[in-house]
């Protein structure tokens, strides 16, 4: 079985533009979060990584919060 084709970046991007302005902070903020999470791996950067855990939890929190979309051309 062959694996799915990826998305143009394009098509990324419009369908990003489509989400509301809430969802599209609270994914950017996620994302920076994991980001700065990867990067605290040794003891003096625990402090930082647990900055980046709470803020990763918050963002999933909110974004859990958010109505999702149903149905579509696959349902």
């Amino acid at each position: 079985m062959n694996a799915p084709a990826p998305i143009p970046d394009a098509v990324a991007d419009f369908k990003v533009r489509q989400w509301p302005q809430a969802r599209r902070e609270s994914e950017l903020t996620a994302a920076d979060a994991e980001r700065r999470f990867q990067l605290c791996r040794t003891p003096y950067t625990a402090e930082a990584r647990e900055h980046a855990m709470s803020d990763m939890a918050r963002t999933r929190k909110q974004l859990a919060t958010l109505p999702q979309r149903t149905g579509g051309v696959w349902s």
